[in-house]
C-alpha cells in the first residue's frame, strides 16, 4: 500500500470514472464552521490512498477535488458520513453525495452492540486492527508525522470491504431498503447540521 501526498487538489482524472471513492477528512475540531478543513483522504479500493492537505490560508478552489466529490454518478463511502459531508459542503462548497455511509449501516445491522466505531467494525468483520492514536493530534501542523499520513489513509483503506460484508448482512436482515433512505438523506442531515439544528430532533413530538 502507498499514500500520495497531494497539496490543495488531486491531479485530473486521478481515479477511474464513475468507481465508488472512499472519503473522510480531519479537521482542527469537532466544530466545523470554527474547526478548519485541513486533510481529505481518498480511496477507490485499490492498494493506494491519497492524501489531499489544504494550508491555513487556503481559499480550497481544489477544482480535480470538487468535480470528483460532486460527481453525481459516483457513489461515496464513509463513516460517520454525516460530519465529512458538512465539512466538505462547508469549505468546498460541493454535496459529496451520492452517500454511502458504514457507520448507519452498522448501527441498522449490528444491533447486537453498541460498539460501530471504524476500529471495532474493521477488527470484527475484516479481522483486521487499526490504531486510533492520531485520531486527536494536530492536523493542521506545518508537517504532518509520517503515523498521522498511516492513520488518515487507514480511515479510508477499508471502506469498500466494509461495504460488501455490510450489505450482505443488510441483505440477508432485510434492511437494505431502509438503509438506502437513510444514506439519501445524509446530505440533508448534514445541511440542518451546518443550518444550526445539530442535536435539535425536528421529527420529535416535543
Amino acid at each position: 500500500m502507498t499514500v500520495h501526498f497531494h497539496e490543495e487538489d488531486i491531479p485530473a482524472d486521478l481515479f477511474a470514472p464513475g468507481a465508488a471513492i472512499a472519503v473522510d477528512t480531519e479537521t482542527m475540531g469537532l466544530l466545523t464552521p470554527r474547526d478548519r478543513l485541513c486533510v481529505v483522504q481518498l480511496s477507490d479500493g485499490g492498494s493506494d490512498e491519497h492524501l489531499v492537505r489544504f494550508a491555513p490560508d487556503s481559499d480550497y478552489d481544489a477544482p480535480n477535488l470538487k468535480a470528483l466529490l460532486a460527481d453525481p454518478a459516483r457513489l461515496k463511502l464513509y463513516h460517520f458520513g454525516r460530519f465529512d459531508i458538512a465539512a466538505i459542503d462547508f469549505y468546498l462548497g460541493v454535496v459529496a453525495a451520492p452517500v454511502y455511509c458504514t457507520k448507519i449501516a452498522s448501527r441498522l445491522i449490528r444491533t447486537y452492540t453498541d460498539r460501530h466505531g471504524l476500529k471495532e467494525l474493521v477488527r470484527e468483520l475484516l479481522g483486521q486492527d487499526i490504531s486510533k492514536q492520531q485520531q486527536s493530534s494536530d492536523w493542521g501542523a506545518p508537517e504532518l508525522s509520517d503515523a498521522q499520513k498511516d492513520y488518515a489513509a487507514s480511515d479510508v483503506r477499508f471502506l469498500h470491504r466494509l461495504k460488501e460484508e455490510l450489505d450482505r448482512r443488510l441483505k440477508r436482515e432485510g434492511r437494505m431498503e431502509l438503509a438506502q433512505s437513510c444514506f439519501d438523506f445524509l446530505p440533508t442531515r448534514a445541511a440542518l447540521d451546518l443550518a444550526g439544528w445539530p442535536e435539535t430532533d425536528i421529527f420529535a413530538h416535543a
